[in-house]
């Protein structure tokens, strides 16, 4: 059941290492207590305690999250990445609200396999039954919200999937053996209502480390202005959800990176708190903050050290004096996968990023942005130094039958945007599809689209779903990367990291 060594996780939590975090629970028998690896309580006995991979098996077993350590806020355990792709994607449906809007059923249909198979899934690798995980996810989000805002208790109940505060009393003392009421007490920061808007801020934490000066520099180069904002320590954006298709929630979002807690702080702007728990979720993925990059980066030099020895082996005296570029050299700890908010905005990027330039690309999506997308009022500057008017990407309805004529570019491109946008209106019962639609969206039903081809998929796929296996080979830059070494890199055998390789491989562009 437990992926890590006893040993391991006895001196993990005596030294309180951050980068164990949210790998396994520490729960404590003579208190009925589990805690994070990093929890600052005086380290128990080791007689006295238990270990568990996740904080659904631990408050399975009867145990009660601490307050002081707040297993809510620890990153994704990444215990069963790599070990089913069916398992994965329940996982991130679930998380997203599948089973508060539908059924095990439905959810299984979804999926493509008996809702037999997925209680099976779910019992070998997490320890507990799907409906069991939904709910204890959704009390850990109002328990994160209860520590961290002063939302109302019937916002809370809503913004975590519950209809009513009744049922979300129930199920909260039961899944985390205390009540709402107890929680709040403790509770420090505020949220108010800034006009249309309900503005709160939470704590992102993720495990060490991350290359937060890499992501920074990605995310600005390629910043829209009113749409996005960046600065040295901060990223932002706007946002709707469900991602510009519905109605439901819309706002913005400011990021601040705090190295030494391993975490962001990030204030959030939102009309309503219903889709809450989604967007969080969406924010935590374009920040890439439940990746295990150091598990990530000793998978990729194990994949690559026999490239590197190839290349050791072949070089004789005569060619030492040569710069020789090697796979290990090219991997530099904590490296993300930088996220756009929506796999439709990827693909929209993606197609005008085609045979140009990253400034050029930015540029049109910049103009695109100005032209089409919708305006949000604040009366509070969210982060940048930027006018406070701040714009929604385009909808694919206003784009769909646009002529596009702001754009000086190919009658062609401008059509592929256009069938790229009428491809989404023309989906059945498209909006009354789950709350999660970034997780439904499938680029590769973009194939039969005329002017959308294999870079611009597999580039929706790596910013747009935070696919891990995405290999860019060819990308111009990555293309240039390649050539930098003095013997290909078996980059296949790389997965199912490969997404990750070809960020190492932009970064060394720079």
């Amino acid at each position: 059941m437990l992926p890590l060594d006893f040993e391991v996780c006895r001196k993990a939590r005596l030294s309180r290492d951050p980068r164990f975090d949210g790998t396994f629970f520490t729960a404590v028998k003579t208190t009925g207590i589990f805690c994070r690896s990093i929890c600052p309580a005086t380290p128990p006995k080791e007689i006295n305690v238990t270990y568990f991979t996740t904080a659904t098996e631990a408050a399975s077993a009867g145990y009660r999250p601490c307050l002081r350590c707040r297993p809510d806020s620890a990153p994704g355990s990444p215990a069963w990445k790599g070990v089913n792709t069916t398992l994965e994607r329940a996982i991130a449906l679930i998380n997203d609200g599948a089973l508060q809007q539908h059924s095990l059923t439905e959810l299984s249909e979804r999926l493509g396999v008996s809702e037999r198979y997925v209680r099976k899934l779910f019992n070998t690798h997490l320890g507990t039954s799907p409906k069991t995980y939904a709910l204890y996810q959704q009390c850990l989000f109002a328990k994160q919200l209860l520590h961290q805002t002063q939302l109302p208790i019937t916002e809370i109940a809503l913004a975590s999937g519950f209809n009513s505060v009744r049922r979300f009393n129930d199920c909260f003392k039961k899944q985390m053996q205390l009540t709402p009421s107890a929680i709040r007490r403790s509770a420090k920061n505020m949220s108010v209502n800034n006009g249309a808007l309900h503005t709160l801020q939470l704590q992102l934490h993720y495990r060490p480390p991350y290359h937060w000066q890499h992501m920074q520099r990605f995310l600005r180069a390629r910043a829209i202005p009113q749409l996005e904002w960046c600065t040295d320590n901060s990223y932002g954006r706007t946002f709707e959800w469900p991602s510009s298709y519905d109605s439901g929630s819309y706002g913005y979002f400011t990021a601040y990176h705090v190295a030494d807690k391993h975490c962001f702080t990030v204030d959030i702007s939102v009309n309503e708190v219903t889709h809450l728990k989604s967007i969080v979720n969406n924010i935590r993925r374009i920040l890439d903050l439940d990746a295990d990059t150091r598990r990530i980066e000793n998978d990729l030099r194990a994949a690559l050290f026999t490239e590197e020895k190839n290349i050791k082996k072949n070089t004789n005296k005569n060619t030492n004096e040569r710069n020789i570029t090697t796979a290990i050299t090219l991997l530099e700890a904590g490296l993300r996968l930088p996220g756009i908010w929506s796999v439709y905005e990827a693909g929209i990027r993606a197609i005008l990023g085609q045979q140009v330039s990253v400034t050029a690309a930015h540029r049109l999506v910049g103009t695109l942005v100005e032209v089409l997308g919708s305006g949000i009022d604040t009366e509070v500057d969210p982060g940048d130094e930027n006018t406070s008017i701040k714009r929604l990407f385009p909808t694919p309805a206003s784009l769909a039958n646009n002529e596009i004529d702001f754009f000086k570019m190919p009658a062609s491109r401008k059509q592929t945007l256009r069938n790229l946008s009428q491809h989404y209106l023309s989906q059945e019962g498209l909006t009354q599809r789950c709350v999660n639609l970034l997780q439904n969206d499938q680029p590769d039903d973009w194939q039969s689209l005329k002017g959308i081809g294999p870079w611009t998929i597999n580039y929706a796929k790596l910013r747009g779903q935070s696919n891990p296996d995405i290999f860019l080979g060819g990308d111009l830059g990555i293309k240039k990367a390649l050539e930098l070494f003095d013997k290909p890199l078996a980059t296949d055998n790389a997965s199912p990291w490969r997404s990750y390789l070809t960020m190492h491989l932009w970064n060394m562009l720079y």
